[in-house]
């Protein structure tokens, strides 16, 4: 009954269908266990503007681009995917997240992983909520951010919900463990308010000078104990070399190799959620939106892989 509500509701009202679908590769929603949809959405950014194409762009980017992950040896054409098309979103930031939070309910209800192609970083705030729901009270809830930015700002240009503040938000209204990875550009708020609150972070200098091996294993460390991961990667984690169209660059930042390693090494079948952000596809020929795609093929992959691998220890 669950399944059918959602049906009835977001695909005659909540949802746009584009013209291309994620990888090219669409299964029926009911044969898939990984569910795209695109949040279009973009209107709290403070620097520069555009992350609401990127859904389409990140789309076109994977259908050329190859599927095979040699990091896995799964081939993302053999993943059941289905995609849903675009959330229609509203000017109001609390409307979208409302909009997505009960979105992303139904999908988790269904026993399914969704997949956010953002949009601003905002979104992230409604789909935590969604997980917290599905996951109960009791749940162990972590969120694990690969970000340049803290995004703790308590408050930004009159707005507490942003994508400066939806961290902090997180933090309050949610309650799970935060480990933010990445991180190079702060305000003092922020910094003591990570330290406050016992967030855990991993500057880009600590990553790039450890190697992503110590941080997998430090991260996986913190994580232990945790029965849900969200995971959110803001494309400007990695440094404008190698994503030069996001919506706030920061020199300094992880290489795409860097990121990958330690998506592959901290990637098990706790993540429930996850989504890839701030891609303002304007700002470049397509290197950043085919950099997005790259990191959810490897990610459903890998994710795949351990799937895969639980099946046959069950057997």
């Amino acid at each position: 009954m669950r399944v059918r509500r959602f049906r009835e509701i977001t695909y005659r009202e909540l949802f746009v269908s584009p013209p291309l679908k994620f990888g090219g590769v669409q299964r029926t929603y009911g044969e898939a266990d990984y569910v795209v949809l695109g949040v279009p959405f973009d209107v709290t950014s403070t620097y520069r503007v555009g992350a609401r194409f990127a859904p389409q762009a990140v789309r076109e980017a994977s259908l050329n681009i190859e599927t095979y992950s040699f990091r896995s040896g799964i081939d993302f054409e053999n993943l059941s995917i289905h995609d849903l098309g675009d959330l229609d979103v509203t000017g109001s930031a609390e409307e979208t997240l409302k909009r997505l939070e009960f979105v992303v309910g139904e999908i988790l209800d269904s026993g399914k992983v969704p997949v956010m192609i953002g949009g601003e970083h905002t979104i992230t705030l409604g789909a935590v909520k969604a997980l917290r729901a599905a996951l109960g009270s009791g749940g162990r809830l972590a969120v694990l951010s690969f970000d340049a930015h803290l995004d703790l700002r308590d408050e930004y240009m009159g707005w507490r919900v942003s994508h400066t503040t939806f961290m902090r938000r997180i933090d309050e209204e949610v309650k799970p463990k935060i480990v933010e990875v990445g991180v190079r550009a702060a305000c003092r708020e922020e910094v003591r308010y990570a330290e406050d609150s016992g967030i855990h972070v991993f500057t880009s200098m600590e990553v790039l000078r450890r190697g992503p091996e110590d941080v997998v294993e430090r991260v996986r460390g913190l994580l232990e104990g945790c029965d849900s991961i969200y995971l959110t990667v803001d494309m400007d984690v990695l440094d404008p070399a190698f994503a030069p169209a996001v919506q706030n660059p920061e020199p300094e930042g992880l290489t795409m190799h860097t990121l990958l390693e330690a998506l592959s090494g901290i990637c098990d079948r706790r993540i429930a959620a996850f989504d890839v952000v701030e891609v303002a596809p304007n700002y470049d020929e397509g290197v950043t939106a085919i950099g997005a795609a790259k990191i959810i093929f490897e990610v459903l992959c890998c994710l795949e892989r351990r799937r895969r691998a639980e099946t046959q220890r069950c057997s």
